[in-house]
């Protein structure tokens, strides 16, 4: 799964979930208006990187143009996985630069899930 945004018949589609127990981290950042160009670069760089990790299960990612909110969740098999990635020395530069070039705000939330259930036929959830 990549942070690419599915299209299902012309509309977004929700992300196809690793089967649970997993372990979620939720990145939720304000984005500055700068440097768009390498933020993207960097954080394509960090997708294909991360997909290299022992326990990676994958990524989901959106961002609203116009707030400039985003929230991308990271998928692990394990706790000590999502805390190795954490660590590694390329990942730790890029956070770097998020704290001082790409983000006003940003907040990571852990989260071990047990359980995931919902609709994910187009429509289906209306009627």
């Amino acid at each position: 799964m990549t942070a690419q945004e599915a299209q299902v018949e012309g509309g977004p589609a929700l992300p196809e979930l690793p089967r649970p127990p997993y372990v979620a981290v939720i990145f939720t950042s304000i984005r500055i208006a700068e440097d768009d160009e390498g933020y993207a670069l960097a954080a394509a760089a960090m997708e294909r990187l991360a997909a290299e990790q022992p326990g990676y299960l994958g990524i989901t990612s959106v961002r609203d143009p116009n707030t400039r909110l985003g929230v991308t969740v990271s998928y692990w098999a394990t706790d000590d996985d999502a805390r190795a990635w954490k660590q590694v020395t390329e990942h730790r530069e890029v956070q770097r630069l998020g704290r001082t070039r790409w983000y006003d705000r940003y907040l990571v939330e852990i989260a071990q899930v047990d359980r995931v259930y919902g609709s994910t036929d187009p429509g289906a959830a209306a009627g």
